[in-house]
């Protein structure tokens, strides 16, 4: 294996990383409103799941191809594959969270999952101000 063959299974891991938390953050999120979990209204972790999001659906709405994709590709092509060449995990994990369809679909997909976001902050808002703000604000 190359070091550009490598580097594109990293970069797909990251991806599928990047994905994977985005939808089961949401899943715990719900999880947590329904089992009145607190953890789910850490400040850090909210905001860096909202971030996340909005970045996909930004990338979609512009027609921007994301950048972990690029990169992905750029290794490949680099080490002499086609974007589906690879080892065993390196091709499900592509195909994992790779789908053909419009690009229409996609956008239309992100941003019903960032209003979905978007809506838990209202339905379980995190806590943005930390304790010891909270004290001093009610002395």
């Amino acid at each position: 294996m190359s070091l550009y063959e490598a580097a594109a299974n990293v970069t797909l891991v990251a991806h599928v990383c990047y994905v994977a938390f985005v939808v089961f953050a949401l899943i715990l999120i719900w999880l947590g409103i329904a089992c009145r979990w607190q953890w789910i209204r850490n400040r850090w972790f909210r905001g860096v799941h909202l971030a996340m999001i909005a970045i996909v659906v930004i990338e979609a709405w512009v027609g921007i191809i994301c950048p972990l994709t690029t990169l992905e590709n750029w290794f490949r092509k680099k080490s002499g594959q086609s974007v589906y060449d690879g080892d065993f995990i390196a091709i499900w994990l592509h195909d994992l969270i790779f789908f053909n369809a419009s690009p229409w679909v996609f956008t239309c997909g992100y941003t019903l999952f960032g209003l979905a976001v978007f809506a838990t902050l209202w339905l379980a808002p995190p806590n943005w101000r930390t304790k010891s703000r909270t004290i001093q604000n009610s002395r």
